[in-house]
């Protein structure tokens, strides 16, 4: 019988787990709360306890996802190193974190623009384009990169690198390495910015 599969622990976070693997094998579409209560071995209302409908589970889902991809990327901003590399960095826990997580990436951002988002995972969905704008106007401060507005630099780096991301997850790079395309975006947007 299934209820061998949780044990007394984290039930939410072990169904944000399951959710997690059943978008990445079957979709959002056939996601369910009912089937996650069955793949992790309790009743079929305990799900309920945490997450009043699929929505909600896809708002938690979405809002464990950025908190995931915020903290790859402020660690690479924030961590050693000279400012260009760190931005590199930057552009690497995105991809990193893209590839590794396609199907819970869509989520994130579909569930970010649902028109019943929370304003917590609006805020949360935000903090990595804060952090990069961060990075990049401590670059501009430091004379490394021109002067410009580091929020519309931000966006330009993000649709470069998840452009990059979404190509890459389709499978659509026709045999180019993603890590060659990723360091000559890079070097593209640094060439662009200084």
């Amino acid at each position: 019988m299934a209820t061998q599969r949780y044990h007394h622990g984290d039930l939410r976070a072990v169904l944000l787990d399951e959710a997690e693997r059943s978008i990445a094998h079957g979709g959002v579409d056939a996601l369910s709360l009912r089937q996650l209560a069955r793949d992790v071995g309790v009743s079929h209302a305990a799900p309920a306890r945490h997450f009043r409908d699929k929505q909600a589970l896809l708002d938690a889902l979405a809002l464990h996802g950025f908190e995931e991809l915020n903290r790859r990327m402020a660690a690479a901003a924030t961590g050693p190193g000279e400012l260009m590399a760190r931005f590199r960095g930057v552009a690497r826990a995105y991809l990193g974190f893209a590839v590794e997580h396609p199907e819970l990436l869509d989520v994130m951002y579909s569930t970010k623009h649902h028109p019943d988002a929370s304003e917590k995972l609006k805020s949360v969905a935000h903090e990595s384009m804060t952090a990069t704008e961060d990075l990049l106007g401590e670059a501009i401060a430091a004379g490394v990169i021109t002067e410009a507005p580091p929020a519309i630099l931000a966006r330009v780096a993000f649709a470069s690198v998840h452009g990059l991301a979404m190509l890459a997850t389709g499978d659509l790079l026709d045999g180019v390495p993603t890590e060659d395309l990723l360091d000559a975006t890079v070097d593209t947007l640094l060439r662009g910015f200084t």
